[in-house]
């Protein structure tokens, strides 16, 4: 019901946005512009789907032979005394959590070839264990959450970026954004906990998450005494070397149990074949919403008023620039990379400027709410979304406010 009411607003705000625009300083291109925008991104949701049609299918194969062999379902037991708690409403030992952990994993790699897949895997399980099928489960958000907030660590994407504009350290964004993917995942698993009454000091959750924390803090003590060069070949390289790791451990195992791993590659494709056609219309919708918000001016109109207040209380304002990537990524990673490049290319900051790392750092901080809502629970049919929407914010929020703290700690 929530993103019923925030799909209606995304459309009214656009028009009123451009009938002032239209009216008062007549601007005659705003409407042609909102149509053609409308068409532009139906195509782009299209386009999405088409594309998520061949990974789908492809991760999809390789996670039905990793089923058969037993690797998915080892991972669960690895992970069960931590998602038993989280996730109390599932059966102790569920296959589902071999998925999610598979699907986390991807997302801490920044691999969102494989992380897709794998989340929509772990949500068709999910759905299994949904009394309501309309109304999305606890389990359901909390898994959610877990993506929105997005945990990363290792954001390659975003370095590649860098590297491509001429960055004189493409890696130099590497532990604030592990620092403030770690604040935002943490605020999303707070606020899932508090509204289902997940009681998060217990000793198992809290050696999970201390070792975790400790797993991390080891991590970025070693980083910092690597060069930074060798800190993204490490990074480029790696991540890549694991997930081929995976698809090898994958077949392995699966021929030591004598799984025919060709038919069962065709089985999970054809999976997610199916899926991938089922969240075209969610795709459609939600993106050309999105587009009507942006190119109405609405957003531009937010970032002037927070930079005049701002302004008027006296605070230094250049993180303002920053913010258009800050603000469109709960609502599109496409559109957030948009701002994130068009900083990177602007001759009034650039690639190393101030503003485009603090954009970086929001960019690999949290991942995209309203898309992740839209093809997760549109891929299962899912239509109350209860607090998964306000959880999500919350954790895209926290992220925000973290990047520009850390931001300023680390860039000046």
């Amino acid at each position: 019901m929530v993103l019923n009411y925030i799909w209606i607003a995304f459309f009214l705000i656009a028009f009123v946005v451009a009938l002032i625009r239209l009216i008062f300083f007549g601007d005659m291109d705003i409407f042609p512009e909102l149509m053609n925008s409308t068409f532009s991104n139906a195509k782009t949701g299209f386009e999405i789907s088409l594309w998520l049609t061949g990974v789908l299918s492809l991760w999809l194969g390789f996670m039905k032979i990793g089923e058969q062999g037993g690797v998915v379902r080892v991972l669960s037991r690895i992970i069960s005394p931590l998602f038993n708690r989280l996730f109390p409403s599932l059966p102790k030992n569920h296959p589902v959590f071999g998925t999610i952990m598979m699907n986390l994993s991807a997302n801490m790699l920044g691999l969102d070839n494989a992380a897709t897949p794998m989340g929509l895997k772990a949500m068709s399980q999910l759905q299994q264990e949904n009394d309501s099928k309309e109304t999305a489960s606890n389990a359901q958000i909390m898994f959610l959450v877990l993506n929105t907030s997005g945990l990363t660590i290792i954001p390659v994407s975003i370095m590649v970026y860098r590297s491509l504009e001429g960055a004189a350290n493409p890696a130099d964004i590497f532990i604030p954004i592990l620092l403030a993917t770690f604040f935002s995942t943490l605020a999303g698993i707070l606020s899932v906990a508090f509204v289902q009454k997940i009681k998060l000091f217990d000793k198992v959750i809290m050696g999970y998450l201390g070792g975790l924390t400790a797993v991390i803090c080891g991590l970025i003590y070693w980083l910092s005494t690597l060069p930074k060069e060798q800190i993204k070949t490490l990074s480029l390289v790696g991540s890549n070397v694991i997930l081929f790791s995976i698809i090898i451990l994958f077949l392995l195992a699966a021929i030591r149990k004598r799984v025919n791993v060709y038919e069962a590659f065709i089985e999970g494709a054809k999976e997610g074949f199916q899926i991938a056609v089922k969240i075209i219309p969610y795709l459609v919708a939600i993106l050309v919403a999105i587009g009507l918000f942006r190119t109405s001016g609405a957003m531009d109109f937010i970032i002037d008023g927070i930079k005049e207040f701002c302004l008027f209380i006296n605070i230094d304002t250049r993180f303002v620039d920053a913010l258009p990537t800050a603000l469109m990524k709960p609502l599109s990673g496409s559109g957030a990379r948009g701002m994130m490049l068009e900083l990177f290319s602007n001759p009034d900051f650039g690639v190393d400027s101030f503003a485009a790392k603090l954009a970086s750092t929001v960019q690999g901080a949290t991942d995209t709410t309203f898309y992740i809502i839209a093809v997760y629970f549109g891929s299962v049919g899912i239509k109350k979304t209860r607090h998964a929407i306000s959880c999500g914010l919350i954790a895209d929020f926290a992220g925000i406010v973290a990047s520009i703290i850390i931001g300023y700690m680390f860039f000046g």
